[in-house]
């Protein structure tokens, strides 16, 4: 019989967020160097390195992979023969071990979670309460699974209540193009399939722990070995689904997944519920086990598991945002890479929105915006001797709706952000001869170190939202919409959908 002490419970929860705010899981690492590797389209070949490098940057530094530390998500399996010597809840546990990593001086994450969240939406600042599954098992021990799931990613999960005869990957090839790449592929996807609606968001959550083995199931495959039902499912999707250029990034590209993990539950004769869940190029989470002998031991991997790829600067175009003018934003071709030096201004949901009330009220704004660039970002709290912490871009395509008062009354010269702009956003900059930059989802690291002074200069009280004036030195970007409206997004998923040419184009 196992007893569980209470500061044992909470420490190892503590040290597992801690661990994988820095630490990629080495069956990921693995998978996106192959892919980088086997990668012929430029753009994503150059996003995947940035990813890469950010990676070991990361585990050099035990700091975070991603500005995006996640929201807390746990799973519990309980052993019924386990007793607690404790005074707090389980889930008052949980919370307090992501509370002492969240808060960690040495390494401070980022605090996104949000209370009452259909109305004043304050932040907890210590990013609890976590979200935690627990299932009471037969043993006399803990299986304990953590992961820091990042809002882009779960922002485009997905629900679908199939007719039992429709088909599985017909709906998810459908399915898959409209969510952008908002998630940062290369990822994985994670799919739920049967028992009921909330029973499939489960499963297709849960799936998302499993190492990355598709490689091992191809080769299973190959060998003429006999494969379940499901495994044909995931070789299938994994297929198809690449098949579809759409990238790395959504740059179009040979590689948009890494593996498809799939769950199962019995289900209604009537229901096919299916749910789809992505995990982004931040891929974070971990498993161990409590069994009554002391916090768990988490061993590091070594830095040698990590390809130490060079980031060539010399391929981008160096401008000065403090003296572009509209004339040289208008000569910007898409897919160029520009390396940025200068001044520019952040800002997020919270600072758009306060912005636009602003305008619509007859307020002056307190930054002047005219002939400046707003960068989409929620940086983390620096630490020692950082100017500012991981400071990676959020997704663009959530600031579309404000885009078009704020190029128009301000004289924003463009905007620099995570994936693709919609057809509002594009609109927006094509009247305006403006222009959206494209930095990579899951490289924050790598940005904050193109970030030489920082300073928050409106909006205090928004936290990691308010508006601050960055610095920066050769910060990477692509150009992702010119000022005539043309998005790579749009066209490189479409060029590379024909060169591979492995599915009908009227199913993406």
């Amino acid at each position: 019989m196992a007893i569980i002490k209470q500061e044992d419970f909470v420490q190892s929860i503590a040290d597992a967020f801690q661990f994988i705010s820095y630490y990629h899981p080495k069956d990921y690492i693995d998978a996106l160097y192959q892919a980088y590797l086997h990668e012929a389209s430029p753009a994503a070949k150059d996003a995947m390195a940035q990813i890469l490098i950010n990676s070991r940057m990361c585990a050099e530094g035990h700091r975070p992979i991603c500005q995006d530390t996640g929201i807390a998500v746990v799973f519990l399996k309980v052993g019924m023969q386990v007793q607690w010597d404790s005074q707090l809840s389980l889930h008052e546990m949980v919370n307090e071990g992501v509370r002492r990593a969240y808060l960690n001086p040495d390494n401070k994450l980022r605090a996104s979670v949000l209370l009452d969240p259909a109305g004043k939406r304050q932040n907890s600042k210590d990013n609890t309460p976590a979200v935690v599954h627990i299932d009471i098992v037969a043993g006399d021990g803990i299986e304990v699974t953590c992961a820091a799931k990042g809002g882009g990613s779960e922002n485009k999960s997905k629900l679908a209540m199939l007719n039992p005869s429709d088909s599985i990957v017909d709906w998810v090839l459908k399915t898959l193009p409209t969510m952008g790449a908002g998630w940062c592929p290369p990822g994985i996807l994670g799919i739920g399939i049967g028992g009921t609606p909330e029973k499939a968001m489960l499963l297709a959550k849960e799936s998302l722990m499993q190492h990355v083995d598709i490689h091992e199931l191809k080769i299973k495959a190959d060998s003429g070995a006999e494969l379940s039902r499901v495994e044909q499912l995931r070789l299938e999707l994994f297929e198809k689904v690449n098949a579809l250029g759409i990238g790395a990034q959504g740059l179009g590209g040979l590689t948009t997944v890494l593996d498809v993990k799939i769950l199962d539950y019995p289900t209604h004769a009537a229901s096919l519920p299916v749910a789809l869940i992505p995990n982004c190029a931040a891929t974070r989470h971990i498993h161990f086990h409590l069994d009554g002998s002391g916090p768990a031991q988490l061993q590091a991997p070594k830095l040698e598991d990590w390809p130490d790829i060079p980031y060539d600067t010399s391929k981008g175009k160096r401008v000065n945002l403090d003296t572009l003018t509209p004339a040289d934003v208008q000569s910007w071709q898409p897919g160029e890479v520009l390396l940025l030096n200068g001044k520019l201004f952040t800002g997020r949901d919270a600072a758009h929105k306060r912005m636009i009330d602003m305008l619509n009220q007859g307020q002056s704004l307190p930054v002047d915006l005219r002939g400046r660039f707003i960068y989409y970002v929620g940086p983390v709290d620096p630490v020692r001797d950082e100017i500012v912490g991981p400071a990676g871009p959020t997704t663009a395509t959530r600031m579309d709706k404000f885009t078009a008062q704020l190029l128009q009354s301000t004289g924003l010269l463009g905007m620099i952000g995570k994936a693709e702009r919609g057809p509002t956003g594009i609109e927006a900059i094509k009247q305006n001869k403006a222009v959206y930059l494209m930095a990579v989802g899951g490289a924050a690291y790598l940005v904050s170190k193109a970030i030489k002074a920082a300073k928050v200069v409106a909006f205090a009280d928004l936290g990691m939202e308010a508006i601050y004036e960055f610095e920066v030195q050769d910060m990477p970007v692509t150009v992702a919409v010119d000022a005539a409206g043309s998005s790579v997004h749009i066209t490189g998923p479409a060029e590379w959908r024909v060169k591979i040419g492995k599915i009908p184009v009227n199913l993406a």
